[in-house]
């Protein structure tokens, strides 16, 4: 699958795991690395999907054009998949670009 970032910092997060270390701790710096190589070896938003531990959800109210993934709980790797021209939001079969916005605990609005 392609990744896109929103912006710099978080695509330097992601792409190096020294820094994701160093700003979200050895655990969440390492689930972060895990989780974007998994994405980036997807084919489509379907294959993360049948990784039980990435607990793909779509997201809801503000943010119901966005998915998320688990990472340390209650933090979560936010993304907004860019849609072709005739893909739905929903067809995680169909899903192969997105780009990735932010983590952060959108429960409790904390952000890392």
């Amino acid at each position: 699958m392609e990744l896109r970032f929103k912006n710099n910092t978080i695509k330097k997060q992601c792409e190096d795991p020294g820094r994701a270390q160093r700003d979200f701790g050895l655990r969440m710096g390492n689930l972060l690395t895990q989780r974007v190589g998994e994405l980036a070896a997807a084919t489509k938003l379907w294959d993360i999907k049948l990784i039980p531990a990435a607990r793909l959800h779509r997201l809801h109210r503000s943010r119901k054009d966005q998915y998320a993934v688990e990472l340390v709980h209650p933090f979560r790797l936010v993304f907004s998949p860019i849609l072709s021209e005739g893909v739905a939001i929903y067809d995680l079969k169909a899903i192969d670009l997105i780009r990735i916005e932010e983590v952060i605990d959108y429960h409790g609005k904390q952000k890392r």
